[in-house]
């Protein structure tokens, strides 16, 4: 059984061709301007210009105001909202509603304790997606290249599809799908050289392998 890639933070239309020709799930954008990997609803469209609708186009957002939401979907280009930051159910239902899209809710795991937080989302989310929590005074809540522990997620009956982000590339992505049982995983910092600058040939290679597994 093959596992579903997101090559998030994507910002140049060479990555992208990585990610369309190796057959990503999906592709992640990040509007969000503390990031390495930020991009603007201007540049959107023309890198979404080759992804074909088989591939699912990401937009990540950290406790963004609903029209910074809006100029991004206003391009036409999103498919799903990704919510990363402390975002209340209250405003996950609020964004469904208004713009009509699936939303993936980002949860910060470190402990057992949290995946109760996740349970909250459950009820308002379409989508659920684990990262690590980001060290202390990191600037941006996930693509900091940590991982957590992966079997805290492991055998849970979620009422959701759910994907694995936090530190995941080449060396252990078949470590990180055998201990969680993830059938979808998310990667950013995995396929990078310097944060923010996608490796094409990685992005090549990292979903070649997921094929296998």
């Amino acid at each position: 059984m093959s596992v579903d890639l997101k090559i998030c933070g994507l910002n140049t239309p060479e990555a992208i061709k990585a990610a369309v020709m190796g057959r990503a799930a999906y592709i992640g954008f990040v509007f969000f301007k503390a990031s390495p990997r930020a991009v603007t609803p201007d540049i959107l469209a023309n890198l979404c210009l080759p992804v074909p609708k088989t591939i699912k186009k990401v937009g990540l957002f950290v406790d963004a105001s609903i029209e910074e939401i809006a100029a991004a979907v206003s391009t036409g280009s999103l498919d799903i909202l990704q919510l990363h930051g402390s975002e209340a159910p209250s405003m996950l239902t609020e964004i469904k509603s208004k713009f009509g899209l699936p939303v993936m809710k980002a949860i910060a795991i470190s402990c057992e304790d949290d995946l109760a937080k996740a349970r909250i989302y459950e009820k308002c989310a379409d989508m659920l997606l684990f990262d690590a929590k980001p060290p202390s005074g990191a600037t941006r809540p996930g693509g900091n290249a940590l991982s957590f522990d992966w079997a805290l997620v492991a055998g849970q009956d979620w009422k959701l599809p759910w994907m694995l982000a936090g530190g995941i590339h080449l060396a252990n992505l078949a470590q990180a799908v055998q201990i969680s049982g993830a059938s979808a995983i998310d990667v950013s910092s995995g396929v990078e050289d310097p944060p923010g600058f996608k490796n094409p040939a990685k992005i090549t290679e990292l979903l070649s392998l997921a094929t296998t597994l």
